[in-house]
């Protein structure tokens, strides 16, 4: 693409709601993440007792599931971004360059 055409996309706004929305989302989605690993370090680090509690009478331990719901909520969260970037990033996208690349 040539320099003239990278300005005209820059200048659009639909660009820029593109650049601050896409941007907002994944930082909202960065902390949720973070709150959720960072949370489950602290519950290791700080009460052992709580998830070495065996759940039932097997070997299973609370920490298991709580740890496989930080697995899952990634999964969530990446589907999250992705149903998001699929629909609206991507349609701001066509937009910008039906209009600025002729």
């Amino acid at each position: 693409m040539s320099n003239d055409v990278v300005a005209r996309i820059r200048a659009n706004p639909k660009y820029q709601e593109l650049r601050r929305k896409r941007n907002s989302f994944g930082w909202w989605l960065t902390l949720l993440m973070m709150v959720v690993y960072y949370g489950y370090i602290a519950l290791i680090a700080w009460n052992k007792e709580f998830l070495s509690q065996p759940l039932g009478t097997g070997v299973t331990t609370i920490g298991v599931p709580i740890g496989m719901g930080v697995i899952i909520f990634t999964i969530v969260i990446t589907g999250l971004y992705v149903r998001r970037a699929n629909s609206e990033f991507d349609a701001l996208t066509r937009d910008i360059l039906a209009k600025e690349v002729k």
